[in-house]
């Protein structure tokens, strides 16, 4: 019999995060708590900008975005904000999507299923992705339940079950 496999991945749906973001600029025209105060959020080139006239006001925003995600089914693990910052009379804050898992982190996930996983699990770095194999569907879906368990420090899906 083939080895069963599956592949761990970490993609965000692009047309998710515009919805999240069309909505969380809707909120920001009709809050009252925004009026007055140059608020907006916006693509700005790969990066997300979100805009107004005081520290507090801009890190609300990306708050209500934030909550945006959640509801849409997107991990904030994926979402990299960084700090406000002052630009002329206004601040600002941008935030970036990211996506893929890196050199570093597809080892650590191959460290973990090597060592807590179930033998005869094997997991092996093809780009931005990591392929698990294993003659046991079971032993898949436990690496699956393992990983889910663990506090990664980027977000993961299981896609291309087989």
């Amino acid at each position: 019999m083939a080895d069963s496999s599956f592949d761990i991945v970490s993609k965000v749906e692009r047309q998710e995060v515009d919805n999240a973001l069309n909505q969380t600029g809707r909120e920001i025209a009709t809050r009252f708590d925004f009026k007055n105060v140059g608020a907006s959020i916006e693509w700005s080139g790969d990066k997300i900008e979100m805009r107004a006239n005081g520290e507090e006001r801009v890190k609300a925003i990306l708050d209500v975005f934030e909550t945006k995600l959640v509801k849409r089914g997107i991990s904030l693990k994926s979402l990299d904000a960084g700090e406000p910052q002052l630009s002329g009379k206004e601040y600002k804050i941008f935030a970036t999507i990211e996506e893929g898992i890196s050199q570093e982190n597809a080892k650590k996930i191959a460290k973990i299923i090597r060592d807590e996983g179930p033998k005869g699990v094997k997991a092996q770095v093809q780009g931005e992705e990591l392929r698990v194999t294993s003659k046991s569907r079971d032993d898949l879906q436990a690496v699956q339940a393992l990983l889910k368990g663990k506090d990664l420090d980027f977000a993961v899906q299981f896609v291309n079950y087989r």
